[in-house]
């Protein structure tokens, strides 16, 4: 079925389009780094990437969703709530309990999102961005599932 959506780690085969997804100035070198440490998550349907999320650690132990998007004619169709669960799968399984998040603070529609997944406002650091613009932090509990 072409509309089935898969949701894995990436692999190095998938260099190219994590780099296109990525949205940022990241070398390619850091992406085939992230892509080998397991830090990256696509979602592929047809055999096309149509989702990306990049985690990082803080403080090296901590989950934190650095970017996830959707190609936009992908949107509204599941596909950043799959990869988001597939995330708090692997990461329940690890041990983690929560996850973090961020949104510029003129970013209504990704702050929007995370409230819509159940992440709730942890946090805001003023000014951390280009012109001035704060930063929303959000937290999601990865409560195991029956609990």
């Amino acid at each position: 079925m072409t509309d089935q959506i898969e949701v894995r780690f990436a692999s190095q085969t998938d260099l190219d389009g994590c780099i296109a997804l990525d949205h940022s100035t990241m070398s390619a070198e850091i992406i085939r780094r992230k892509i080998a440490q397991r830090e990256i998550i696509v979602a592929e349907k047809a055999g096309q990437l149509v989702g990306y999320l990049r985690l990082e650690y803080l403080w090296s132990t901590v989950p934190y969703i650095a970017l996830i998007w959707v190609v936009e004619d992908q949107r509204h169709q599941g596909i950043s709530r799959a990869i988001l669960h597939y995330l708090e799968n692997v990461l329940r399984e690890q041990g983690h309990t929560a996850l973090y998040s961020s949104s510029q603070a003129n970013e209504l529609e990704p702050q929007a999102w995370h409230r819509h997944v159940s992440f709730e406002e942890c946090g805001f650091i003023v000014g951390i961005n280009e012109g001035g613009i704060g930063e929303i932090f959000f937290r999601k509990a990865l409560r195991r599932p029956g609990l």
